[in-house]
Order: C-alpha cells, then structure tokens, then sequence
C-alpha cells in the first residue's frame, strides 16, 4: 500500500518522509531545512531577501500554494501545497539555487544545507492550525524576539494584522479554517498566538512528535475552538480524502487500550486500524506497544491480521 491509498484508507494527519518524498497534489506538507553542521544559512538581510525572492519565485513556477513560512539563521520552514506532482522539484530547485547563490556570494564550498528535506503532511486541520503556530512561534521561542510580530522573516503579520499587505503567500487558506459565527480568523489566531508562547513548544527538527504534542496542549487549553476546527477536514477535502478527526482517533485508542489482546475478529481489526494510524504517524512499534498497553510481539502479531 503506497502513501496516498493508506491516506484514503486511514486518518494519516502527518508523515515524515526524510527520504521518500510525497508529490501528490492538494496535500499540504510542512517543508524543514536545516544548515549543515552549525553553519548559518543567512548572515545579512539580503541573504534572506534572497531566499524569500526565490519562494515566491519557485511558487509561481511550480503551482505552488505556500501558507506559512520562518526564516531562522540555522533552518528554515514552509507550509505549501502544490497543485501539481512537483512539490519535490520545486524544493530541490529552491534549496539548490540557494546554496550556489550563497556559496558564490560568500566563496565557500561544499553542501550548505544538511540534507534533503525533511516533509510532514498535514492531513488534520488542528494539526495544520498547530503547524502555523509553530511556525510562527519559532523566533520567540530561539530568544530573537518577544513578540513574533517583531521578526522580520517569518509570515506572523500576513496573519494577524488587519491592513497586512497583499502577498503571494496566502494566510487565508488556514485563517478560514478559524472563522466562525460572529468570529474574525485573525483575532482567534491573535488569541492563539499570544497564548501559546506559554507553551512548550519543544524542537521539531530533533523530535517528529513535536507537533503532535504542542497540537494536545493547544486542544487542552481552546477546547471550543478545536472542536468546532475538528467538525471540519479542510485539509482533507483539499486533497479528496474523507478523514476522522485526531479527537475521534484519541477515543479509539482509549476505548481499545484496556481491552486485552483476544482472537476476537473484531476487536483485532480495530487495534490493527489502530496500530497503523499511530505507524503513520511516525511511532515506533516499541512507542506504539507503550500506547496501547501492549508488548511488542503482539503489535507485530495484529499487523499480520488479515483484513
């Protein structure tokens, strides 16, 4: 089963894929990219007016629908969605042409960056309203600033302030996903915003889960907002998938977690539903054992349940 058919099958809400990169059209992937070593990848403001010229530029070229972005001196992050099967061309392109260009300004040689790039695919509204925050929040948590309407290089303002200026960056497509009766998208991102530079956020680029648990202290702390978000799949609809919300995928797995491992069709299946979602989302099978209460043979002995 490839990654597009467990998508349609399953509640997928993000997939890291360091190596084997998804280019299917609607899908909108969280895009980091991190210098080599401890190198800077920006040393003046041109470098990253640079950068930010060669967004626009390859979004233009590649159909490409950017969301979100944070330039830090170290690494990078994009929120997009391509139209078409090129999103892997359009990052290949935009981090090549970066590295000549600063290796030629600055006369430097060898790789810039520190590997391909690393995509999260955000199938889950809530998990792509907690993507944006992060994004955003970036600079704060860094110590570069204490209100990230104050950094420079990242697209916050586009988000929150009212005569924002027009750009080819579209903060709507999320902005929408916040609205509601008698609601401004950019209050309730305002909201989120200064609130959430309480949280932990932690570091995405060491850790996978990090979104998913930044996204379960959010829940915990705006439960209306959330749930009205969770009534909702924008994200899904945008890529022709009909998804569960995480709040009823959380239930599943609480509702099963208790229930010992039986040669019960049923209740099998479910745990097996169960095993692939959190696989899908980058677990472990030792991680996935821990979740559920059980040992990790008994993982591998679900998986090979036939369906």
């Amino acid at each position: 089963m490839d990654f597009l058919d467990q998508a349609r099958a399953t509640s997928v809400k993000r997939v890291f894929r360091a190596k084997r990169k998804s280019k299917v059209p609607g899908l909108v992937s969280h895009i980091t990219q991190r210098a080599a070593g401890k190198e800077p990848l920006f040393l003046e403001d041109s470098d990253y007016l640079y950068m930010l010229g060669l967004v626009k530029a390859i979004s233009e070229q590649f159909s490409l629908s950017v969301y979100a972005f944070c330039l830090m001196q170290n690494h990078t992050h994009i929120l997009a969605c391509p139209k078409e099967e090129n999103l892997y061309d359009a990052m290949r392109g935009l981090f090549s042409r970066y590295a000549m260009w600063f290796n030629k300004k600055y006369e430097r040689k060898g790789h810039l960056f520190g590997g391909p790039y690393r995509q999260a695919v955000c199938m889950d509204d809530s998990y792509l309203v907690a993507v944006s925050l992060y994004i955003h929040l970036n600079p704060v948590k860094a110590g570069l600033c204490q209100d990230v309407l104050h950094y420079r290089w990242s697209s916050a303002r586009l988000y929150c302030q009212d005569d924002a200026p027009k750009s080819f960056l579209d903060p709507y497509f999320i902005l929408n996903i916040l609205s509601g009766k008698g609601e401004n998208g950019k209050e309730v991102y305002r909201n989120l915003l200064h609130r959430g530079v309480e949280l932990e956020t932690g570091q995405v680029l060491e850790q996978e889960d990090t979104i998913e648990h930044f996204r379960s202290k959010l829940v915990s702390l705006f439960p209306s907002i959330f749930k009205r978000i969770s009534r909702g799949n924008r994200s899904a609809r945008t890529a022709g998938m009909n998804l569960v919300s995480m709040e009823a995928l959380e239930e599943k797995i609480a509702d099963l977690k208790g229930i010992p491992f039986t040669k019960d069709p049923q209740t099998r299946l479910a745990k097996k539903f169960l095993i692939e979602q959190l696989i899908s989302r980058g677990y472990k099978r030792g991680e996935i054992a821990e979740r559920l209460g059980v040992s990790r043979k008994t993982v591998y002995n679900i998986l090979n349940t036939p369906t």
